[in-house]
């Protein structure tokens, strides 16, 4: 199974997300560089809006990862309450 990969500028925003990342996906590993951080997946990575919420401890719009993304790889599939990635059709 290919990884999809999701990369992201390093700041404070960023770092709730990753740790919202790592609570929902389980099989998920983080590779930390100075100014970017990369989530790969075997398959798929799911970012829920609710985990990400927690974690930051405000509203969150899905759509405000964009702000921050450098970089991914994966099929998207995207609504209110999730932003998923994965190689399925």
């Amino acid at each position: 199974m290919s990884n999809v990969f999701i990369i992201f500028q390093t700041n404070e925003d960023t770092r709730n997300i990753v740790e919202a990342i790592l609570q929902d996906n389980d099989a998920a590993s983080v590779n930390e560089q100075p100014a970017m951080v990369r989530i790969d997946s075997p398959g798929m990575l799911r970012i829920r809006r609710e985990t990400v919420e927690d974690k930051m401890g405000r509203d969150f719009d899905l759509q405000e990862l964009h702000v921050n993304l450098i970089s991914l790889s994966g099929n998207i599939n995207e609504t209110d309450d999730e932003f998923s990635l994965s190689w399925k059709h």
